[in-house]
């Protein structure tokens, strides 16, 4: 069973068609990412699900769902 988290974050204008997009909503992981996962890991994390390079993702909030 995963971890629910709520994240809202932006696509840069590199990662596609020259216009950022930007999403929220609610992910699952596998496990927790909190204390030591920083933002750029988040951001990597992020960026592998849409096959893109963590550079194209920028984090605007990131929070555990209870």
């Amino acid at each position: 069973m995963g971890i629910k988290y709520y994240t809202h974050f932006v696509l840069t204008a590199d990662a596609g068609d020259g216009l950022d997009q930007e999403f929220s909503g609610v992910v699952e992981v596998n496990q927790p990412t909190e204390p030591r996962f920083g933002t750029k890991d988040i951001e990597a994390l992020l960026a592998r699900n849409f096959d893109l390079r963590s550079q194209d993702v920028r984090l605007i909030d990131w929070a555990r769902l209870q």
